[in-house]
């Protein structure tokens, strides 16, 4: 556990070994840009690992509890948070490799991602063209609040998995309500297609990781026509996906020049009137 190793006086342990993890996929990569995503291990996790059970609550949802950047400015937590914020920087200054940027995941609200700005700020980063902060989305809120998020963030991910589990308040390591984890459902659709528009809006670009795209190519369809600018999906079906974005995308094209949009279903936009 980091605040283990801070105790027996060895943070530059974990500086070290998150440093030369970045410096190898940056230099893999170089000058292409890498976007690494900090830790998100919930307590049940954390408390595995040596000397976590010291630090870590025990709590009834590991899922909805004390993950992501809620830990990074708690007072409990935020040392630790500090080292792999020191090895973001160390893999940037030291080894010169100014292609490695940042994501926060689970961040609940603004304020939020405030505060976790200003520790960046603290320790060296501060956010701008040559250092972007990207944001996970996987929370309602940060689909419904994007245009307050945008101000303080370059982009965002969306996580389908549990952007899926908040919407549909369905515990997806739950079997017995597994059969309704779906992120085909409107109201998924609906708050992804409302965070693309608000994030467009302001210059910020969206992608997505998650299942959803490897394995439903009618959601991926779903997506380039909502606008998405990138998509992420396993490795075995790369090549078939940048086949079907193409198909999908020549046919936005023709139907534009034949001025014959296709249908969509009138149900993906928020009816506000």
């Amino acid at each position: 556990h980091p605040l283990y190793l801070i105790e027996q006086g060895r943070p530059e342990k974990v500086i070290d070994s998150l440093a030369e993890a970045f410096r190898k996929i940056c230099a893999a990569f170089y000058p292409r840009p890498v976007v690494m995503r900090f830790s998100d291990f919930k307590s049940s996790e954390y408390r595995e690992l040596k000397g976590g059970d010291k630090y870590e609550p025990i709590e009834p949802s590991a899922l909805l509890g004390w993950r992501g950047a809620s830990r990074y400015y708690d007072p409990k937590y935020i040392e630790a948070f500090r080292l792999e914020v020191r090895a973001v920087r160390k893999v940037r200054e030291e080894f010169g490799l100014k292609n490695l940027h940042v994501m926060i995941p689970f961040c609940r609200r603004v304020d939020e991602i405030v505060r976790i700005n200003k520790i960046f700020e603290e320790e060296g980063l501060r956010r701008g063209p040559d250092f972007k902060v990207w944001l996970m989305a996987e929370i309602p809120s940060n689909c419904l609040l994007a245009d307050k998020f945008n101000k303080y963030v370059d982009g965002y991910s969306i996580g389908s998995n549990d952007l899926t589990m908040t919407i549909l308040g369905c515990d997806r390591d739950n079997e017995t309500v597994a059969h309704l984890f779906d992120e085909r459902d409107l109201a998924v659709k609906r708050a992804i297609r409302l965070l693309i528009k608000l994030a467009h809006r302001d210059g910020k670009t969206v992608s997505i990781c998650g299942q959803a795209p490897s394995v439903y190519p009618e959601f991926t369809e779903f997506l380039v026509r909502s606008g998405i600018d990138s998509i992420s999906v396993n490795p075995d079906v790369v090549v078939e996906t940048r086949k079907l974005v193409a198909r999908i995308e020549q046919r936005i094209m023709l139907e534009k020049l034949l001025g014959k949009g296709m249908r969509e279903d009138p149900d993906l936009d928020i009816p506000l009137d």
